[in-house]
């Protein structure tokens, strides 16, 4: 895992990422120990293009290109905390974008597996993941939407994009107990909501969290 101990790692953006945790997390009710660990380890400003780099631990999302960006901190917290991981679980990842959320996912849980549409993303992320010493990260390029079956179940499902109508097809990739979260879009007046399921051996218990904004999931079960 990743230690501060990178040389792009400076003094600088450790006290910019510490403020960040105190002031946009744990003040909003992120109480999560090994999520704040981890958004307090990870090296945000590493996974956004430099032009942006000094507004890296700002509480906003961010551009990385290809029409896509990476979540405001508040939110990549959020949504972690709520798959409620436990340190030996599988975690599958819809939208690896930058890697950010990725990193933050193998700072808690054994094994990531990410998957990523668009090539150039999931090269940059995967390079970048590599050079910061994460090992666990197991990354794809493909449609996301169908999930990565080869490798079901899983523990805990996130999804970075929003899907116009429950993706059934990720909730039976969930094992019996798994958690999923991932951003529905009404298609009312562009609102979109972040829901949270957990899978029982009698079906699907489905939670409202609160509302979002994603990008649109691509792919043939994204629609």
């Amino acid at each position: 895992m990743f230690k501060n101990k990178n040389k792009l790692d400076d003094a600088d953006f450790v006290s910019h990422r510490t403020r960040m945790v105190e002031q946009q997390l744990v003040t909003r009710g992120i109480k999560d120990a090994r999520v704040l660990a981890a958004m307090r380890s990870v090296p945000r400003h590493l996974f956004v293009p430099e032009a942006y780099r000094a507004e890296a631990y700002y509480d906003c999302p961010q551009p990385i290109g290809y029409g896509q960006t990476i979540s405001q901190p508040f939110i990549v917290a959020s949504m972690t905390a709520e798959l409620e991981l436990e340190e030996k679980e599988r975690v599958l990842e819809i939208g690896t974008g930058c890697g950010y959320q990725t990193a933050v996912l193998a700072e808690i849980a054994a094994d990531i597996y990410s998957i990523e549409i668009i090539p150039e993303l999931s090269q940059k992320a995967t390079g970048l993941l590599k050079t910061l010493g994460y090992r666990s990260i197991h990354t794809l390029v493909a449609d996301g939407s169908l999930g990565w079956p080869e490798q079901a179940p899983f523990d805990a499902i996130i999804v970075t994009a929003a899907a116009l109508k429950e993706p059934a097809t990720l909730m039976n990739q969930l094992a019996v107990g798994g958690r999923m979260v991932y951003p529905l879009d009404l298609g009312r007046f562009s609102c979109q909501q972040l829901l949270k399921i957990r899978r029982t051996d009698k079906g699907f218990d489905r939670q409202y969290l609160y509302d979002v904004r994603f990008v649109p999931m691509q792919g043939r079960a994204g629609d």
